[in-house]
């Protein structure tokens, strides 16, 4: 039976001296404890034997000391050593407030003190959803979002995958032979492990193919979860990978082989999600023989996806919504639609865009987010595949130095992405790009003062040139696309500039110098949140900033604020520095 172990074992590495003394003021008290349960609890059994309850001690034995802590750092150092009941305790002589770490505290001490709460444990792996963590067999409500064009590496997802927790690898803009390369590289490095990861399914409405060609890919490799991501409407491909697999389980309820997470930012698009698959797709999959009868029949007794990724304010794809307003908006559609079909399995909401800090992460959970998943600020890890110039940049990034600007595979349809803005000039230059699509029929009308200066600032070359670069590029992948260029000017403007916006990741991710200010970075307010919490401690420095210390220390700082808060919502005098957490080293 699945078992949530909590994290028994974590703690500051002994003799670092990477981390700042100036970011670590605290008293040694506050340093994360390590005297927890040493074996898995499930989350439906109590913890501990019958005896082992509040104040318990034997008779004729003469009670423990007990230590009261009524010093002003008192409430700091319970928010600190979260993974242990605590007891509030007032003086009845003085009044003053303190805590005690000792079970028979409260009863011990009961003539002199007036037990005002006592908190139970805080772990981790419990601040999320137990379902979430049951139904993927990891360890942390936690997950590593897919970076477009592999920066989200195998590297990466195998890092995550061997500390317990799930990570997507970033398919989309990659050809699918490169996909299933990294697909079975992923798999020969976690063979025998049964460590839980997956994969990206980008929507490609300008091509479908590339959809059914990666599900193909997912379905004959056994990859068991994929993310799809930027979808506008159900497709057949993301359908087919949902339902592939349904069989009915001993208790009556529909058993998955697939998991599909829908990363979104829009009601609509949830509600589609989180409902069945549409008959008419089903009808046409059993058709063409791609889903057997009985499997479109039980898809229509689950929802298409069962884990909701809202994309909040977000880097890449975005519509730079709030989370504190959507995330209450899509559980509650999550309950309507619930009551509709009544799923034996509720679909899960997790949150992105924006988390980016300890705070964040606790703000996601307390909202009522089954999960949490990083995108922007694990593009500066040492496991991202991006170039050292850009993780670099991002690390210089405050919140509010991002823009929006034209998407490089929906530009005709003005589909806007979120990115970098210090230090590069991409979001500017491509905006002036789309407006210039936007008000010329082709690119003879475009004056040509101004067809001077984009060659000049922006292409680097003759617009000339880049035409004839396109139309080779595209003869040989989608030849369609030159035929339909040669009829309509301003399908071949948008082709052409799409050149400069499609080849502005690229420059990124290879660290291009000549080409620094048109560097498209992928990037939300999220990684300047990221950077000043970090700032004078071990994850300031890019060498130290590994995917699995940053996901740790996210996590462990998140509980921290949890249990801060609790102790604030019993109306007790809750210091500031009892909601801060500074990173250090975790070993788990």
């Amino acid at each position: 039976m699945w078992a949530a172990r909590p994290l028994q074992n974590w703690k500051v590495r002994p003799g670092d001296d990477t981390t700042d003394d100036a970011a670590l003021q605290l008293d040694e008290r506050l340093l994360p404890m390590t005297n927890f349960p040493s074996e898995a609890l499930r989350v439906s059994e109590p913890i501990g034997e019958p005896t082992d309850v509040l104040g318990a001690w034997h008779a004729g034995e003469p009670p423990p000391a007990v230590q009261v802590d009524s010093s002003r750092d008192a409430f700091a150092i319970a928010a600190a050593r979260f993974r242990e009941r605590v007891h509030v305790l007032r003086d009845r002589t003085t009044g003053d407030l303190g805590v005690s770490f000792d079970d028979s505290g409260p009863w011990s001490l009961e003539a002199s003190h007036a037990l005002i709460a006592s908190l139970p444990p805080v772990y981790p792996e419990w601040l999320g959803s137990a379902a979430f963590l049951q139904t993927h067999g990891v360890r942390f409500p936690y997950v590593t979002g897919a970076m477009a064009h592999g920066i989200a590496t195998r590297r990466l997802v195998v890092a995550m995958a061997r500390a317990e927790s799930l990570a997507f690898f970033g398919a989309a803009g990659l050809a699918p032979d490169d996909v299933e390369a990294n697909v079975v590289g992923i798999e020969g490095d976690l063979e025998g492990t049964g460590a839980a990861w997956g994969s990206d399914l980008i929507h490609t409405p300008h091509d479908p193919s590339i959809e059914e060609k990666l599900v193909d890919i997912y379905l004959a490799r056994g990859v068991r979860r994929v993310s799809a991501s930027a979808f506008m409407r159900l497709t057949p491909a993301v359908v087919r990978y949902a339902c592939t697999g349904l069989t009915l389980a001993r208790d009556g309820s529909v058993h998955r082989t697939n998991h599909l997470f829908s990363k979104l930012s829009r009601s609509e698009m949830a509600q589609l999600f989180m409902s069945p698959a549409p008959a008419e797709i089903l009808a046409a999959l059993v058709d063409r023989g791609a889903l057997t009868p009985a499997e479109a029949e039980l898809a229509a007794r689950v929802p298409v996806a069962e884990d909701i990724t809202f994309e909040a304010d977000s880097g890449g794809h975005t519509d730079n919504r709030p989370l504190t307003a959507m995330l209450p908006t899509l559980i509650a559609l999550r309950e309507e639609i619930q009551a509709k079909y009544g799923y034996h399995q509720s679909p899960r909401i997790g949150a992105a865009g924006g988390i980016g800090s300890p705070s964040a992460v606790a703000a996601a959970f307390a909202l009522g987010a089954a999960y949490v998943m990083t995108g922007s600020v694990n593009q500066s890890t040492v496991e991202a595949g991006t170039s050292d110039l850009a993780k670099e940049m991002l690390a210089g990034a405050e919140p509010t130095d991002v823009a929006m600007c034209p998407s490089p595979d929906m530009f005709e349809m003005g589909v806007k992405v979120q990115v970098l803005k210090r230090g590069t000039l991409f979001a500017s230059r491509s905006t002036l790009l789309r407006e210039l699509y936007r008000v010329h029929a082709g690119l003879e009308e475009i004056p040509s003062e101004t067809v001077a200066r984009i060659e000049r600032e922006i292409f680097q070359r003759p617009l000339a040139d880049v035409w004839t670069e396109t139309r080779d590029y595209f003869a040989s992948r989608m030849p369609g696309e030159v035929e339909r260029a040669e009829r309509d000017p301003k399908h071949k403007m948008a082709l052409v500039f799409r050149w400069y916006i499609g080849l502005g990741s690229h420059w990124a991710i290879a660290g291009v110098p000549e080409r620094k200010l048109d560097y498209q970075i992928w990037c939300g307010p999220a990684m300047g949140a990221f950077n000043r919490w970090v700032r004078g401690s071990f994850l300031a420095n890019l060498q130290h900033r590994t995917v699995v210390q940053v996901a740790l220390n996210l996590l462990e700082g998140a509980a921290v604020f949890t249990r801060a808060q609790q102790l604030r919502s019993f109306g007790l005098p809750v210091p500031d520095a009892a909601f801060q957490y500074s990173p250090r080293f975790l070993t788990s």
